[in-house]
């Protein structure tokens, strides 16, 4: 049996790039949905996107930020 990875090197520019990627993808579900709201594929595509955001959220949570250490903006 296979065993998953679970150790990724992924830089900083990559989480980027996947962001952005999934950003692109939401924006055209979105206008899909907003052009046609009756269609069959919306209620699919509004979870995809649910799904997407949900995503995004759990990336943004994972990362780790850094604020300048106090007085250190000169002054």
């Amino acid at each position: 049996m296979v065993k998953p990875n679970h150790n990724f090197e992924l830089t900083v520019n990559d989480i980027s790039l996947i962001e952005d990627s999934l950003n692109g993808k939401i924006h055209r579900r979105a206008m899909s949905v907003a052009m046609d709201p009756t269609s069959i594929y919306s209620k699919n595509m509004k979870k995809e996107i649910t799904e997407i955001r949900d995503l995004l959220g759990r990336i943004h949570n994972q990362k780790e930020w850094y604020a300048p250490a106090s007085g250190s903006l000169g002054g």
